[in-house]
């Protein structure tokens, strides 16, 4: 029984320098969503973390909206939140799937997103996981995202190499003797 589990949970990053995330929300069960936002935005707060909201009409335009934003805006991570509830039809199986390797395949891309679309059997199993004072959903998202953004910043410090050359040597350039001789 899941209930009886224990789980551990990584302590929130500290920030030197503010973290703008952007919560994609799909509204589609609009009291399920709004309680995954208000656990997103309530970790996002406690890390220090701006926070803005767009919503998008389903579960499968999310991947989409945050690839967008990656590219055409300025956030540092991104949390997904949306609810797909098993019904009569395969339907559940596309979205499910296919919202979760939309996500996966920008995270591997180099994108931070906590990924808090709930995939559930029933409303209840949904309610019980979106509450910010039960399973909070929302906010582990939101940690997600700032964990990564974090391993982000960390290793953005690190330089590599470029083909032949090994990071931090200076090397000679080639041709005329009139300007840097240096690089």
């Amino acid at each position: 029984m899941a209930t009886a589990e224990t789980h551990h949970t990584l302590a929130l990053p500290a920030f030197d320098r503010k973290v703008r995330l952007l919560i994609v929300v799909a509204p589609y069960y609009k009291d399920i969503a709004d309680n995954l936002v208000a656990g997103a935005r309530a970790v996002a707060a406690e890390a220090g973390a701006e926070a803005d909201l767009v919503e998008v009409p389903g579960a499968l335009e999310i991947p989409t909206a945050i690839g967008l934003a990656g590219r055409m805006a300025d956030y540092d991570g991104f949390v997904a939140l949306g609810c797909i509830i098993r019904g009569e039809t395969t339907h559940y199986d596309t979205v499910c799937n296919d919202s979760s390797r939309g996500l996966m395949t920008l995270g591997l891309s180099g994108i931070c997103i906590g990924n808090g679309i709930l995939t559930v059997e029933n409303r209840r199993q949904a309610e019980v996981r979106a509450d910010p004072a039960d399973q909070n959903k929302g906010g582990g998202a939101a940690a997600a995202a700032l964990h990564l953004i974090a391993l982000s910043r960390r290793w953005a410090r690190q330089t590599k190499g470029i083909g032949f050359k090994p990071a931090g040597e200076e090397f000679r350039i080639a041709g005329d003797t009139e300007g840097p001789s240096r690089a």
